[in-house]
């Protein structure tokens, strides 16, 4: 099931430490957490104030503590029930697209587009639906992408990039933005091809922006993409419909790579570390060199180093 509610706010220096000395005074229990100028709990709620001047209140009495502490208290306004009044854009019919994979040696490429509706947004908003970089396990993931897929007006789609395809791909494409930028475009048009069963039809698409220069997507768009908004931003995350998509592309890369383990009877982890490069050297020992394009990305570093290869020399970046 779902965590918690959580929220976050921006706080200046000022008003995170009027908060603490409230928090302080009504018995919070404060204990130490990286990152943070304090963190504290109490009941149902706990309430950390990050260096960066993010404030994470979490918990099941969340809810309360801003409607009777945060906002009175320290905010001076209430926005809380009131977002849609704040930011009209937060309801508006979307499409959001996000991957997963890209960072992982082991595995395919998956990006995922979800389309939402105000009646969607509505729903979600008790359910904690957020980036899944913010999700601590894999069994959380299934739950979250288990409720977006169930959830009434939802239109999904997920294209996964098989290994031996991806390296296809980047071996045309020499970037994996290029990449990224195909597969985020494949999704939208496939979504944009199901328009019939949105209501109403969405009005742009949001992603993260992963290049340096926003065209890279847009060339890459089809004939159905064409026809929607695209808007591309850093930390695109927040928005509720790309943090779905980001749920979905994750579930779609964890299972897969489950699979693949499944299918060469190895324990394929995630990322690029050292026990992925013995994982690999392993693999080739098992399997032979030639097989390792079945299972990993290729370019990368690690898969040269498994199979005994000496490292490309490193590009030299230099600014224009």
């Amino acid at each position: 099931m779902p965590a918690p509610s959580t929220y976050t706010y921006k706080l200046t220096e000022e008003q995170g430490e009027q908060l603490e000395a409230i928090l302080r005074r009504t018995n919070y229990k404060f204990n130490e957490v990286p990152y943070t100028r304090f963190a504290a709990k109490r009941d149902k709620v706990s309430v950390a104030f990050y260096t960066s001047g993010k404030l994470v209140v979490q918990g099941k009495e969340a809810k309360e503590f801003i409607e009777f502490v945060l906002e009175p208290e320290i905010l001076l306004e209430a926005r809380l029930g009131y977002e849609d009044v704040l930011n009209p854009e937060l309801l508006l019919p979307r499409i959001g697209v996000d991957e997963s994979g890209k960072g992982d040696f082991f595995g395919p490429l998956t990006i995922a587009g979800v389309y939402v509706n105000e009646s969607v947004v509505k729903a979600w908003r008790e359910q904690d639906i957020r980036d899944s970089k913010n999700i601590s396990s894999d069994k959380k993931i299934a739950d979250y992408a288990e409720i977006i897929q169930k959830t009434e007006g939802v239109v999904y789609d997920v294209v996964t990039i098989g290994n031996e395809a991806y390296n296809r791909l980047y071996t045309k494409m020499r970037s994996v933005n290029k990449v990224l930028a195909w597969g985020h475009a494949r999704v939208i048009e496939n979504l944009m091809g199901r328009r019939y069963q949105m209501d109403p039809e969405p009005v742009r698409a949001i992603s993260d922006q992963f290049a340096s220069d926003k065209a890279t997507v847009g060339k890459a768009l089809m004939q159905l993409g064409r026809e929607i908004e695209l808007i591309q931003r850093h930390k695109a995350e927040s928005d509720l419909a790309v943090a779905a998509a980001s749920i979905l592309a994750r579930h779609a890369f964890v299972t897969k790579l489950k699979d693949l383990g499944t299918r060469h009877e190895l324990e394929f982890p995630k990322g690029a570390s050292k026990q992925v490069e013995a994982v690999g050297r392993e693999f080739v020992e098992q399997e032979g060199a030639d097989e390792l394009s079945k299972v990993a990305k290729m370019h990368f570093r690690t898969s040269y180093r498994v199979r005994g290869l000496p490292e490309p020399a490193r590009k030299e970046w230099r600014k224009r």
